[in-house]
């Protein structure tokens, strides 16, 4: 698409179609006794031209039962396949789809009733935007419901670049839109990716040009279960080097975005020495392997030096059995939905160990 085109051509290229205007993708594995409560925040929007696809990526649990009641409303259908992911479920479902924009919403989430409303004409008034995002509740297995973003993404209008997206500087709940055809046009959600798949298909679909468009308001609740999944570290910061090592390829050389890849990269690498050097502690502690973590601290740390862990560094050195179980608690604290608990990250800890015996 021509990203200089004016709203009315460019727009009416993407939307000339026949059928529903958005097209609602929820993968369900395994949270069946919840998915009621996302079809029915689907039902209540103040925008009612939309399908939806339910599919059931070879869950454990019984979607089918659970989607059924919803099926007497003909805009609601359902797919059932073999376990591939949720990167492959969603690429399944979207490829059925018939709607110009797609909508994300996990089995276990809720969408507020504008989502739909604001969401499509926030696309639909600006054909440079490849996706709009907005903020949302989170709420759970949270010790308090909070925002995913405490401020606005992207500049004074709500735009995001591709360097901002990268940096995460414009953080993107995934309760996002996206044009249909800008979708087939990068592939999809790549399918051999187990982590940071989302994130990698935000910064393939800017690099087709264009920019994220962020709607400044709540019109999602972003559900954390005690069961979400959330991979060990060391998978995840993996994922973030794949995202970052694919985009730089992709590239014309001279890009700006090169630089800031790069020093991303970097951080990353190092990220993986520190996380590397934790665990080689937790395993077995020594001053030797004390001393090597704190290098590798170094590596990653910003700004100036941390009081509390250098204090921790001498304490180890002197006794190196003690830090095995802060170095535990430090991980339990940061936990997805721990939102720094004490309370919870002790809890986390016992459960752990209790396990382990």
């Amino acid at each position: 698409m021509d990203v200089d085109a004016t709203p009315t051509e460019a727009t009416a290229v993407r939307i000339s179609r026949e059928g529903p205007r958005v097209s609602v993708i929820v993968p369900a594995y395994g949270v069946a006794h919840l998915l009621k409560e996302a079809l029915r925040s689907l039902q209540v929007q103040t925008l009612a031209d939309w399908e939806c696809i339910v599919i059931d990526d070879g869950a454990p649990d019984d979607v089918a039962t659970a989607v059924t009641p919803f099926l007497a409303d003909q805009r609601i259908r359902f797919l059932s396949t073999e376990n591939q992911g949720v990167s492959a479920a969603r690429n399944t479902a979207i490829r059925a789809s018939h709607a110009p924009l797609v909508a994300l919403l996990d089995g276990d989430d809720l969408l507020r009733p504008t989502y739909l409303e604001k969401m499509v004409a926030a696309l639909e008034a600006d054909p440079s935007a490849r996706f709009a995002s907005c903020n949302a509740r989170i709420f759970g297995a949270v010790p308090e419901d909070r925002l995913c973003f405490t401020r606005p993404q992207g500049d004074a209008r709500g735009r995001g670049t591709l360097a901002n997206v990268l940096d995460r500087s414009y953080g993107v709940y995934i309760g996002a839109m996206f044009w249909r055809a800008d979708f087939d046009a990068v592939g999809g959600f790549d399918e051999a990716m187990a982590h940071a798949e989302d994130f990698d298909f935000w910064v393939r679909l800017l690099q087709l040009g264009g920019h994220a468009r962020f709607v400044d308001e709540v019109l999602g609740d972003y559900r954390i279960r005690s069961s979400s999944a959330s991979a060990v570290t060391l998978k995840m910061i993996a994922g973030n080097i794949r995202v970052y090592e694919k985009a730089r390829t992709k590239l014309p050389e001279g890009a700006p975005e090169i630089a800031l890849i790069d020093a991303l990269l970097a951080e990353q690498y190092a990220s993986v020495a520190f996380e590397t050097a934790v665990n080689a502690v937790i395993a077995h502690s020594s001053r030797e392997r004390v001393g090597r973590l704190q290098t590798a601290h170094d590596r990653v740390r910003h700004g100036a030096p941390s009081i509390m862990w250098n204090a921790a560094y001498a304490l180890w050195k002197l006794a190196p059995p003690l830090a095995p179980p802060m170095l535990r608690w430090r991980r339990a604290m940061h936990r997805r939905g721990n939102g720094g608990n004490a309370v919870q990250a002790l809890t986390s800890i016992l459960s752990s160990r209790r396990g382990a015996t």
